[in-house]
């Protein structure tokens, strides 16, 4: 086989590889941003955490209705508790998502790839 071509398949094995592990990570990640809580199902975005952060501000702290993911209106006894669970969850998955991106990033072979 052509040289050029070999190198073209190994480049293209490994793009392919790349995008696989990058999309895996995502969906791990997006798992552990998805958040259980008196019947409701939460996505932990930037934007929950905003808003959550505004009616902490204006002292609506106690028996707020929030709408899930599911568009299901779901009763928040003490939402100073709910913050701090989901900003913590939102942390803990984020930093475990910078790891895992730059070890992807640093990996320049498809067999270092399958590694992590």
């Amino acid at each position: 086989m052509d040289d050029r071509l070999s190198k073209a398949l190994d480049f293209a094995k490994f793009r392919e590889t790349l995008a696989i592990q990058r999309k895996t990570l995502k969906e791990k990640i997006d798992s552990k941003l998805t958040y259980g809580y008196n019947g409701g199902i939460f996505k932990i975005d930037r934007s929950l955490i905003a808003f959550v952060e505004v009616l902490i501000s204006k002292q609506r702290t106690t028996d707020v209705p929030l709408i899930d993911a599911n568009d299901n209106p779901v009763l928040v006894d003490d939402l100073v508790k709910f913050q701090s669970e989901i900003l913590d969850r939102y942390f803990t998955a984020t930093f475990e998502y910078l790891k895992e991106y730059e070890k992807i990033k640093k990996s320049r072979t498809v067999e270092k790839l399958l590694d992590l």
